[in-house]
């Protein structure tokens, strides 16, 4: 409880937005709408955002000025603000938004590999590479265009890199390490094509080039990447994660799906103790045997949009009332603007 009230007038928030294609975008809406709305606590504030795939993308609106509520008015196709509207304009710029191609069938997946050499390097030392950066060095290059993950966010974010830290999270295709651009001593990089990258679903999107270096979708490091906040001095950190689930949910999702959550659970449970040990508050949202009929098991579905943004609202705002999270919820009104 020391540390909770230790800046009571001058709370540093971390923000961890994880992956989870167009319907995790649609996630963190309704997480980031539903925090707002309780504690007045504005995302934008967020003195560090570290973003991994859609999490990458929503956490560039963020620092492009998008609010939290235009964010889930746009998911759940409401009006926006007319600063959200200006905003969305601006990201279209003359072109209509193009719809993305379907999700390649297995079949399609049986082709020549990505980085066969980074496969032959693991066999010689195992457990250097994460079995996520295996697959995607294992899987044929995708071949749907970075640019139109890239394009609106050049047009948002002409500028370069935003002031306040922004970390975006990618994977080195020939190396299978992580790489958190943004970050001091990362390779330099428009926020644009950092989003591209840490988006580029294996066997889906083109790998993203950066300085002659290819990169793929930071998630297949980990769906969250929670970990990189551990060192960092904050009084809470807040992680929207709509890969893995929490409570009793296995029966209600296939076998493929549960395999997929389960790891991600697994990785964001091994990154939130740590942060715990280290003394850092955590506030996590995640999905749960009731939400999962709502967001589904395919993650570039844009028809569930809506139905996701509403039931990650309903349960940021279940998840806010449970006697766990009262110290924490306390500190984002103490964060909010004009909080005594």
């Amino acid at each position: 409880m020391a540390r909770l009230l230790r800046y009571p007038h001058a709370v540093r928030i971390g923000l961890v937005l994880g992956a989870g294609g167009v319907v995790g975008h649609a996630f963190h809406a309704g997480v980031l709408d539903a925090l707002h709305e309780a504690t007045g606590w504005d995302p934008r504030s967020a003195d560090v955002v570290v973003g991994t795939s859609a999490g990458a993308g929503v956490a560039a609106l963020l620092r492009a000025g998008f609010g939290p509520a235009d964010l889930a008015a746009r998911a759940t196709d409401r009006p926006l603000s007319p600063a959200g509207a200006r905003l969305v304009a601006t990201a279209e710029g003359d072109d209509p938004p193009s719809p993305l191609p379907p999700r390649p069938r297995p079949a399609d997946l049986l082709g020549r590999m990505a980085e066969p050499s980074l496969l032959m390097r693991s066999a010689l030392r195992p457990f250097r590479v994460r079995p996520g950066a295996l697959a995607a060095a294992a899987l044929p290059s995708g071949t749907v265009p970075s640019e139109l993950v890239a394009g609106p966010y050049r047009r948002l974010l002409p500028g370069g890199w935003p002031n306040r830290t922004t970390w975006l999270c990618a994977v080195r295709l020939d190396t299978g390490r992580r790489v958190v651009f943004g970050r001091e001593g990362s390779p330099s990089a428009s926020i644009a094509d950092a989003v591209a990258a840490s988006c580029a679903i294996p066997g889906y999107f083109a790998p993203v080039v950066i300085d002659g270096a290819r990169y793929v979708d930071g998630g297949v490091h980990s769906p969250t990447n929670a970990d990189l906040v551990t060192r960092l001095d904050l009084d809470l950190v807040i992680v929207s994660s709509s890969m893995s689930a929490a409570g009793r949910w296995r029966s209600a999702v296939s076998a493929p799906e549960a395999a997929v959550r389960a790891a991600a659970s697994w990785y964001l449970g091994r990154e939130v103790a740590a942060n715990r040990r280290a003394g850092l508050p955590m506030l996590d949202f995640q999905t749960g045997q009731t939400d999962l009929a709502d967001i589904g098991g395919n993650a570039m579905d844009p028809t569930r949009r809506p139905a996701a943004t509403v039931r990650a609202g309903a349960l940021a705002r279940h998840r806010m009332t449970r006697a766990d999270a009262g110290p924490q919820v306390a500190l984002l009104r103490a964060a909010a603007p004009g909080a005594a």
